[in-house]
């Protein structure tokens, strides 16, 4: 349902709770000038039965009431109007104090219902479903800052291993004077993988930063997006030799699209990257793309293991890792896909995953328009 509908919707309830007022308003009022009537026929045919004479005081009174007949009944008609306004009147502020306070129970939300009246049945259900996206919310706000903290210290501890390393292999080769070419070209060797590991590291903390404190912006341009498919598979060439991997490109010659290209690589970057992470070795990724008349599809297929369901559910969440250990070569921050997801929809895009018989799926689907 989109913006507009429920907007339609709300107005429409709000005009059946004010139409529903109106009309129990006016029954009563009806329903009063009616009993009225009916009261005074029953009450005259009542004192025509006696014998009333007139030194009888009910008599002086029932004739005077009889003179002025249409002036006791005009104030006893206007007197139960003004009851009967006053009493509809206050039915709406009744109605406004119990949004007021169950207002009040969103500002901190409970596991407890919000109970309104039965008039109030559809706003009782919003107040409701807001509670429980508040709640929602709420939760995973808490769970994504316990996830960032935990990896800030995880990231925090394993920047000691290969900082004690660097040092260590530096003392070695400032202390050792005489020591041989080939062990030198071996401490230096070591020394550099681990000062480029701990860059690595480095760059995890500024990307936790640069995701939590600034916007995407897009930049739109027209790009080949065959080739800078192509060009993504020769750049990993060496990253995935590692693992003896393949990948294979299937794709129509010359896919055009309007995107910003740097944030667009940056998303197939990372689905790359991780099909890379989280495949088998000596196989083969898929990177295949197809266009139709109003999108363009890309999908990363790569052999691995199956991933269960629940992890499937929240593999584009922020600071999510799929491998919980602190294995860093099978997973960074766990920002990669939560920020490809979010380049992806602010195109006006999808990405989803799927993984089923050790195939695991990454389909990115971008409008052409």
């Amino acid at each position: 349902m989109n913006n507009t509908e429920q907007i339609k919707k709300k107005n429409k309830h709000r005009s059946e709770v004010s139409r529903r007022l109106l009309i129990q308003y006016c029954l009563c009022v009806a329903a009063f000038i009616v009993g009225m009537i009916i009261f005074i026929i029953m009450a005259w045919q009542f004192c025509a039965a006696f014998t009333w004479y007139p030194d009888n005081p009910i008599y002086l009174v029932l004739n005077f009431i009889k003179e002025y007949i249409l002036l006791f009944t005009g104030i006893a008609i206007l007197a139960g109007w003004l009851f009967i306004t006053l009493y509809f009147i206050s039915k709406p502020f009744r109605y406004l104090d119990e949004v007021v306070t169950a207002a009040e129970k969103l500002v901190s939300p409970t596991n407890d219902p919000i109970i309104l009246s039965d008039a109030m049945s559809y706003t009782e259900t919003e107040l409701n479903r807001v509670r429980e996206k508040a709640l929602n919310n709420a939760r995973a706000a808490k769970e994504a800052e316990q996830r960032k903290n935990d990896l800030v210290v995880y990231l925090a501890h394993d920047l000691k291993t290969p900082l004690t390393s660097v040092i260590g292999y530096l003392t070695l080769l400032h202390d050792e004077k005489e020591i041989s070419e080939t062990l030198r070209e071996k401490y230096i060797s070591i020394s550099l993988e681990k000062a480029e590991h701990l860059e690595d590291l480095i760059n995890e903390f500024f990307e936790i930063t640069r995701f939590n404190l600034s916007s995407i912006t897009l930049e739109y341009s027209k790009v080949n997006l065959t080739r800078m498919l192509e060009q993504l598979t020769f750049e990993f060439m060496m990253i995935l030799s590692e693992k003896n991997l393949k990948c294979d490109l299937d794709a129509p010659a010359d896919i055009m699209i309007k995107c910003d290209v740097n944030k667009m690589q940056r998303v197939f970057d990372n689905l790359l990257r991780n099909a890379a992470n989280y495949s088998f070795e000596n196989s083969t990724i898929h990177i295949i793309a197809s266009q139709n008349e109003n999108n363009i599809c890309i999908k990363f297929i790569n052999s691995g293991n199956t991933l269960p369901k629940d992890k499937l559910k929240r593999i584009f969440e922020q600071f999510y890792r799929l491998d919980s250990s602190r294995n860093s070569k099978s997973g960074g921050a766990g920002l990669g896909l939560a920020i490809a997801k979010e380049i992806v929809e602010l195109h006006g895009g999808a990405i989803t995953a799927e993984s089923e018989n050790e195939i695991i799926e990454f389909k990115v689907i971008l409008p052409l328009s």
